[in-house]
């Protein structure tokens, strides 16, 4: 992987949504990385995920791990969403996420002026023809959020959506070229929170996470490897309210056994924001 990492990343569903992204970014594609199609610049890293939840879940999973030496990434899920009677083309930022399989609900913290107005809004398993509630609706965001949130903090991770569909014009009636132009037009308000987001991940300071110096003395990380182990530990200490971790040093033999280990830990983590 690259020397100096892009530090935002973008996830998309279609490749209607990315297709303004990656021209006006000037993103190129990486034909070296298989199971998703990712696009990348100097600064931004753009993952069109595939429609739905479990897609949407392993894109973010999977480019996460590519760049897992990146600190504070900021990470954004850009795309459509339909409504009752919002018109189409309206951009909301996305502050409150309800899984209705779930039920689990997701805040976003705003810390910053949004670019555009805020709205809630509600993840669905399949398409909803039926406009009949007062939220935004789409099949990624709480997806996108529960899975990013194991690779950055809260403050630096957030859902943009495009109204697509309503109740004068449906979800049938969606055609890609129309998808993209929509999302196009909002290029500057786009531009401007990932530069503010960028700003605040600068701002962003964390103490040396509990272990790092003691696993560094006794086993010997890359630079990238020391990246990666930072970030793990850090994660830890955030979803479990800076619970201590108990390591046993007889059972691993090299760093990519302590980093695997950690995964493991984290991953069973139960947690909702």
């Amino acid at each position: 992987m690259r020397q100096n990492p892009p530090r935002i990343f973008i996830y998309a569903a279609l490749p209607c949504e990315a297709k303004p992204l990656v021209e006006h970014f000037k993103l190129k594609k990486d034909t070296t990385i298989q199971p998703f199609a990712v696009y990348l610049n100097q600064d931004i890293c753009l993952t069109v995920t595939g429609l739905g939840k479990s897609a949407m879940a392993a894109g973010v999973a999977y480019t996460q791990a590519l760049f897992a030496s990146v600190e504070h990434p900021v990470l954004v899920n850009i795309g459509i969403a339909g409504h009752i009677d919002h018109a189409l083309g309206s951009l909301f930022l996305i502050d409150k996420i309800t899984d209705v399989d779930s039920l689990k609900s997701y805040y976003p913290p705003l810390v910053f002026t949004p670019p555009c107005p805020t709205a809630n809004i509600r993840t669905v398993s399949r398409p909803q023809l039926v406009y009949d509630r007062e939220h935004l609706c789409d099949m990624e965001a709480s997806a996108f959020y529960e899975t990013a949130v194991r690779f950055s903090t809260g403050e630096l991770i957030h859902c943009l959506k495009v109204i697509s569909d309503n109740e004068s014009s449906p979800a049938e009636n969606i055609q890609p070229k129309q998808v993209a132009a929509l999302i196009a037009a909002h290029v500057a308000a786009i531009e401007t929170l990932l530069a503010g987001l960028s700003r605040l991940a600068k701002l962003i300071t964390v103490q040396e996470p509990q272990l790092f110096e003691q696993l560094t003395q006794r086993y010997h990380f890359t630079t990238s490897e020391q990246g990666q182990l930072k970030n793990r530990l850090s994660r830890w200490s955030v979803l479990t309210h800076q619970q201590a971790l108990e390591f046993d040093g007889t059972r691993f033999h090299q760093s990519k056994d302590v980093l695997f280990w950690l995964d493991q830990q984290i991953s069973e983590i139960e947690f909702c924001l």
